[in-house]
């Protein structure tokens, strides 16, 4: 393909594969030719429901030739092996988060999609939201000066209870720190640069847990990985931070801050694409909120720019390199807290640059 929109399909349509179908359907520079699943009947209602043409199982939509994104929405532990089929079929891959269950996994995954000359793009895409990239035009202007530490904290009583299937969410490649810990540390990376290394501790405060709602409500599960993830992280660039990631709080918090030699920022939550954005500078008595610029419009913007970037030859923001490093730093934040040590990182990555101003997923730019 040399010109146009770009052909997209989607692979897994659960949840949140209608934040997906919702946008991308609307993108005039995308085509979502479309929708498979497992369960075949499941797919043909959300192709349906959203215009797509073609739906079925996986091989059905890694056959059509106009698609050239495959957009992998399954569960972790499907990541890898969808994403290495759509990569032998020949298409470029864009995952939810994380990349895969392991940094091995990324590697051999990103290794075979350099070998094939495709791309690899992968959630959360939340950073090129205007909230987060006010925020990173705001640090990079030298509002609050040299940046030192930031607090990231993200605690709330967990998805059980809204969730109609939320097994998966507590076992392994989930959790708060794997399911939750990406959007807070793929916008630490895209404000601060690449992690050096980390240390953490971790708890459980539970074994089971109790579905809250839906067709399964009551069902006793049982969890498998810690539910309350304290880190130390150490950027290269010279910054820290602290961060926790929990499933165990009673009341929702979702906060960054980012600390300066001059003031702080305040992000929005990172799991939006909004804002607010608030500043306070040395010596002010209260924050004052910092004007908002560029898109809301939600999941898919990762696509998008991946798409525009495939057309434009350019390198794309959601980027495989950039999940990598943050699947390796959440991969050293567990061995961390399961080993009592300080972890070091291998992977490293540049921050992606800024969107530029007038960026509009609306606007048709491949002709």
């Amino acid at each position: 393909m040399t010109g146009g929109p770009v052909g997209v399909a989607l692979v897994g349509a659960g949840a949140i594969s209608d934040a997906y179908l919702r946008n991308l359907t609307t993108f005039p520079d995308v085509r979502v030719l479309g929708v498979a699943d497992l369960d075949v009947a499941r797919a043909r209602e959300k192709a349906s429901a959203h215009g797509v043409p073609v739906s079925g199982d996986v091989d059905t939509v890694l056959a059509v030739p106009e698609v050239e994104i495959v957009v992998n929405l399954t569960i972790p532990a499907a990541h890898a092996a969808v994403a290495t089929a759509a990569l032998r079929a020949g298409k470029h891959v864009y995952g939810e988060k994380p990349l895969t269950l392991s940094p091995e996994e990324g590697e051999k995954l990103l290794a075979e999609a350099a070998e094939r000359g495709l791309r690899i793009g992968n959630a959360p895409d939340t950073f090129l939201g205007a909230g987060l990239q006010s925020a990173q035009r705001a640090l990079a202007s030298g509002m609050i000066g040299a940046p030192v530490a930031a607090n990231a904290v993200m605690q709330s009583p967990g998805p059980e209870s809204w969730h109609p299937n939320p097994e998966f969410l507590f076992q392994h490649g989930a959790g708060p720190l794997f399911d939750i810990g990406p959007y807070y540390l793929t916008a630490l990376v895209a404000m601060l640069g690449p992690v050096g290394k980390v240390a953490a501790t971790a708890r459980q405060a539970r074994p089971f847990r109790v579905i809250g709602s839906g067709p399964k409500g009551g069902t006793r599960f049982a969890v498998e990985v810690p539910t309350h993830v304290m880190a130390l992280l150490d950027f290269a660039g010279g910054a820290g931070a602290s961060a926790t990631f929990s499933f165990d709080s009673p009341a929702n918090v979702t906060t960054i801050e980012i600390i300066g030699t001059e003031g702080s920022l305040s992000l929005p939550d990172p799991n939006t694409f909004g804002g607010p954005l608030k500043v306070r500078a040395a010596g002010d008595e209260d924050w004052r909120d910092l004007p908002v610029e560029g898109t809301s419009v939600g999941r898919g913007l990762g696509v998008l720019d991946m798409a525009r970037a495939l057309r434009g030859d350019v390198p794309h923001r959601a980027s495989g390199t950039l999940a990598l490093h943050v699947l390796e730093t959440m991969t050293a934040i567990a061995g961390s807290a399961e080993h009592g040590e300080f972890r070091h990182l291998s992977t490293t990555v540049r921050a992606p640059e800024p969107l530029p101003a007038g960026w509009s997923p609306e606007e048709a730019t491949l002709h």
